[in-house]
Formats: C-alpha cells, structure tokens, sequence
C-alpha cells in the first residue's frame, strides 16, 4: 500500500472501467480513501439481492418499520412506526428516493440490526477485494468508519452486474409514484445520457457529491466512478463525459490508459480520507448544504445551474447546458409504482384507482380559523410522510369545504354576517370584532 497525503485527492477522484474485461481505462486518484456516502446502498443493495437469490429472503417478504427506520435523517419516505412494507417495494425506494429509512428497514429485516448487516456487508467487501472498504451503516450517514475507494466502488458495481443480472433493473429506475408523489431517480445520467443504466448517487458534506454511473452501447458496458464533485450537476457532466470518450474514444486514443491494467491491480492509498466539508457546506452562501442529511439536503443546497433544484435532482426537462452531453429528460419508462403492506398483483395496481389531486378553493377568502387550519396540518402530515396518500374525507377535505363554507357564512368585508337568511345584501359592521375598517382598507393595496 502506498503512503500519501490525501490532499492531492481533494479535488476529487475518478475513474472509468470496462464492466466485462475490468480494464482501466482511466484513473485518477482512484485509491485515495473517500467517504462514500449514498453510494453505500449500492453495496446494500447487493448484499439483500444476493440473499435474495441464495433463498434466505424472498422480495415477497413483508418488514416492519422500526423506531430505529424511523430515526434515521433524510432523505427518507417517513413512514410512520409498524408501517409494513415488502423488501421489492422498499429496495425500489432505496435506490431511486435514496431512503435512509428503508436502508435501516432492509438491513434489520435480513440480520436483525444495523451492526449485523454491516457485519455482512464487509464480508461481502473482503470477498470481492475490496480492500479500502469498511461499513458501520447501510445509509451512508456520517460515521468515521465508513470509507471506500473509487477502485473499490468499480470492483463492486461490477460485481452486482456481473452476479445479479435478473435484478438490473433495480439500478436504474427512472421514476417511482408512492400516491400522488413522483419522485425521480437523483442520477441524473437516466433518461438523459444515452445508454445510462446505473447506477447511484451520494452526497454528504464531507465527500461531496459522489456518482456511480453505468452505460451500455451496443455489446458494451462502462462503469464510471465520480467522487469528491462540488455539486450534483458536475457529477453527472463529468460521469457523462468519463463513459463517453470511453466509447468514442475521444478523438485520442492516449488518453485510454490499458497499461494501467484491471481495476484489482490498482494499487491503495494509505492515507485518511479526504474531508471536503468545510469546502462544499462552509464555502460559498449559494453552495452551502444546510445539514450532512445526503441527497435530500443536496437537492436544497443550490447548484451550479440557473435552476439548483431540479438539476441538482436531475429533474430539468429542458436542454442542458451548450457543450453538455446530457440531454433533455426523455422519461424512458412510466413511474413505478411503489406502496406498503404486502405484495399486490400487476393487475391489482394496475386498476387501483389513483388519489384525485386536491381542489384548491375557486374564491379567496378572508383566513379564517378552520382553513388554514387544516391546510396546516395537512402539510405537516405530508412533510413527515413525503408521499402519504391523503383520502377525500381526510383532513385537507375538511380544509377544502371549510373555505368553501367561509364565504356563504361570512359578509363581503370577511367579518361574520347575519344569520338571517333574509338578511340584505350590504356589508353589515362586525358587532364581535372592534377592528374591522383597518382590515378592509388595507386589503386594496
């Protein structure tokens, strides 16, 4: 193992091989140690499939949520305790949602807790030579102990694609509908890249923004690790144009480096890993992430772009930048559908009927109390749940007909009418309220 400083890796690290052969194409900083953060689900991920297909859990299999899913940081779908859900439908939130949450979920629900699972996790890493890897979560969440390498990040994509090829599609999902709610995957690469098959993004302040990319052309597949990027969207573009000058070779073929040999020839840093906190949360107001809580406070921090939001989560549907190699959104499938409780029947899913999106009030109206009220709790349910499915009788509908109700039981200046019906047409004077004027000539302006 070589011995350096990990500064010179702090400007990131890269690396692009063939999925097949596992020949380096090219790498730089390939084995400095790094913080992996939401990339860690890929592992976590491999290791359920593979338990999957050893017969020692089924994707039928119905988990609990516990109050330790529940702890967990965002992001995350915010499932209530002792909501159920099946190991399929919460593997697809894992991997497109980035659920930390359902990560805790996955994990108890084959070893019994976090620390078992990571147990399984690093003797999954032993076996594939994984040598710079360790794992103390199956999230990625902040924690000392949880390092990788670009070079080890290669050597496992590749394993899931090479062992797990029934599951492909668990790595590039474009979309998944949980009700009402589409979220799409934070891989920007998916949809927009041709031939983006893969794989999963992370961030956390001390990494970076993290991609592990794959594509196919033709018989051909790559695999580009991107680690250590200032934001989402210079992930995605450098991850594009690693796979692309792998395929066309970029006009020059010495910037292919097969001397460089495979991906298990790379030789490790013995170094600690690189810190970008202070460079990618304590820098510039308009990159500063709010909180080490992964994509979910990624996707708030602000980008690069002239829309921060939607590039940073890959939900652009206009043309990228001039030059980019990452074009406009071309949705390649229709959103998933994810839900709890156990397992549905294609058909049953098929004719369920989708929630009706709420109606907002067509009159304004004065506030009153049991409105906004509602409206209130209603958004608080929906931050907490991310996705929950609010029926009609719920309490939004309450807040609908509340404000429809307002304006018949209320006088044109918004103070309380009379309760005649009989009563004429002109604004009467609020008896109950002494303030009334001041609210009615302010309202104008």
């Amino acid at each position: 193992m070589v011995a350096l400083s990990a500064t010179a890796a702090s400007g990131g690290a890269e690396l692009l091989i063939d999925a097949d052969s596992g020949r380096v194409l090219f790498a730089e900083n390939a084995t400095y140690p790094w913080y992996p953060a939401s990339v860690t689900k890929i592992m976590t991920a491999y290791v359920i499939l593979k338990a999957v297909k050893e017969g020692r859990i089924s994707l039928d299999k119905v988990l609990t949520v516990s109050e330790n899913a529940v702890a967990q940081q965002p992001s995350k779908m915010g499932f209530r305790i002792g909501t159920q859900v099946t190991v399929d439908n919460a593997l697809k939130m894992l991997m497109v949602k980035s659920a930390n949450d359902m990560a805790v979920v996955l994990a108890e629900g084959l070893s019994g807790s976090i620390e078992n699972f990571a147990t399984e996790m690093n003797r999954a890493a032993q076996r594939l030579g994984m040598t710079q890897t360790s794992y103390v979560n199956p999230n990625g969440l902040p924690a000392d102990g949880q390092i990788t390498s670009a070079r080890d990040l290669a050597i496992l994509a590749r394993a899931a694609i090479r062992e797990l090829p029934e599951y492909g599609l668990y790595w590039h999902i474009s979309a998944i509908r949980f009700g009402r709610r589409v979220m799409r995957n934070y891989n920007t690469l998916i949809d927009r890249y041709p031939g983006a098959d893969g794989m999963k993004t992370g961030f956390i302040c001390a990494s970076g923004f993290n991609l592990v990319a794959t594509a196919t052309r033709g018989s051909r597949r790559l695999i580009a690790v991107v680690l250590g990027s200032h934001s989402g969207m210079q992930r995605a573009e450098k991850a594009a144009q690693l796979l692309e000058r792998g395929f066309t070779g970029g006009g020059a073929l010495s910037w292919l480096t097969p001397s460089s040999g495979t991906v298990d020839s790379l030789q490790p840093i013995d170094t600690a890993p690189a810190n970008l906190h202070d460079e990618i949360c304590n820098g510039k107001g308009h990159r500063r992430a709010p909180s080490d809580n992964d994509e979910e406070a990624a996707a708030r921090a602000g980008d690069d772009s002239t829309s921060p939001l939607a590039m940073m989560a890959g939900f652009q549907l206009g043309p990228a930048k001039p030059g980019s190699l990452l074009g406009p959104l071309q949705p390649s499938m229709e959103p998933i559908v994810v839900y709890t409780g156990p397992t549905r029947s294609p058909n049953a899913i098929e004719l369920a009927p989708r929630p009706p999106k709420p109606k907002r009030p067509a009159q304004k109206t004065a506030v009153h109390a049991a409105g906004p009220a509602s409206d209130q709790a209603t958004g608080a349910t929906n931050g907490q749940l991310g996705a929950r499915i609010v029926p009609s009788n719920s309490v939004r509908a309450t807040g609908k007909s509340s404000d429809q109700a307002a304006p018949k039981a209320a006088g044109a200046s918004g103070t309380a009418a009379s309760t005649d019906p009989a009563a004429p047409a002109p604004k009467p004077k609020p008896k109950a309220k002494p303030k009334p004027k001041p609210v009615e000539s302010t309202q104008p302006q």
